[in-house]
């Protein structure tokens, strides 16, 4: 467990987005790659809805997840963690009351900000082919809705366009003038692809908050956070490279598993459950346990 900060994770995001440099916001799709993402000492996590779709339902990131699903997660995500969390909001899963709601529920969950969407519903993940856009009037509505909903003020509201690889860039600056002037807090213009269009979003939006997404597909070069902060993002997401650097792992324990049919092969390449409970604070538990005279057994994990 994280010791609570009197500080709200709303107001010490808006304070780290104030500071020179970029906030790296790595990504989580459960509670426990979240507190490793903390104890590595970052100050901010992504909620992935990509993560958190392979990882709740096994399936691709294509609007298969519901509100309250995704709302769970950054529930625990946020408990368990302590950091300012950056949840992924996908379209607001409807129309602009159902955005309100959406808002004040992840507000409930702990979030310190948010990014919704200018996709159709059913939305698909950013960085795959076939996305199609809501008007621009429409994506306004919602987030006239967000920022009213929000109770906190310091909610930092995201407005992410995917309009770039439908219409161009042209459009990307004419939506995101619209955005900031309903109310948006930052913007997220997501899947630009290669330098050159990192660099014109920047230009092109000179002197507003940016987003940066830095995704596993490729098409957003992985520039570095210093970088990324003199050009003015200032949050940067990082989001499913804890899933990506884990599946090589998995996959390999998994081949010398079926092929010899025992793991000594590789045990000096596995965690051991003593660092499982170090990153799941059971001497956290212990202690607490021995507050309120229910001492436990500390060599259970051993």
């Amino acid at each position: 467990m994280y010791a609570s900060m009197q500080e709200r994770p709303t107001t010490r995001l808006r304070r780290l987005m104030k500071q020179p440099g970029c906030v790296m916001a790595p990504g989580a799709a459960d509670a426990f790659v979240a507190r490793m993402i903390a104890r590595a000492g970052f100050d901010a996590i992504h909620m992935t809805g990509f993560g958190t779709s392979i990882g709740r339902l096994g399936m691709p990131d294509i609007g298969l997840l519901t509100a309250s699903e995704m709302v769970d997660n950054a529930s625990r995500i946020a408990d368990a963690s302590g950091l300012c969390i950056v949840a992924d909001a996908d379209t607001g899963y409807g129309n602009a009351m159902n955005v309100y709601r959406t808002v004040r529920d992840y507000e409930k969950a702990g979030v310190a900000a948010l990014h919704l969407e200018d996709q159709v519903a059913p939305k698909r993940c950013g960085h795959l082919a076939g996305k199609r856009v809501i008007p621009a009037s429409e994506m306004i509505s919602k987030i006239k809705a967000a920022c009213d909903a929000r109770n906190d003020p310091d909610l930092v509201i995201i407005a992410r366009t995917d309009v770039l690889a439908i219409q161009g860039m042209s459009a990307v600056f004419e939506r995101a003038h619209q955005y900031r002037e309903a109310g948006a807090d930052m913007i997220f213009v997501d899947a630009p692809v290669g330098l050159e269009q990192m660099h014109a979003v920047a230009q092109g939006l000179k002197g507003m908050p940016l987003f940066a997404n830095i995704a596993a597909s490729g098409k957003t070069p992985d520039i570095p956070a210093n970088e990324l902060g003199e050009m003015g993002f200032k949050i940067a997401i990082y989001a499913n490279f804890a899933i990506l650097s884990a599946i090589p792992a998995i996959q390999k324990m998994l081949g010398e598993l079926k092929t010899r049919g025992s793991l000594l092969g590789m045990a000096s390449q596995l965690a051991s459950t003593q660092h499982i409970a170090k990153i799941a604070g059971v001497d956290e538990y212990h202690a607490l346990e021995g507050r309120y005279g229910q001492a436990g057994d500390a060599s259970a994990l051993e």
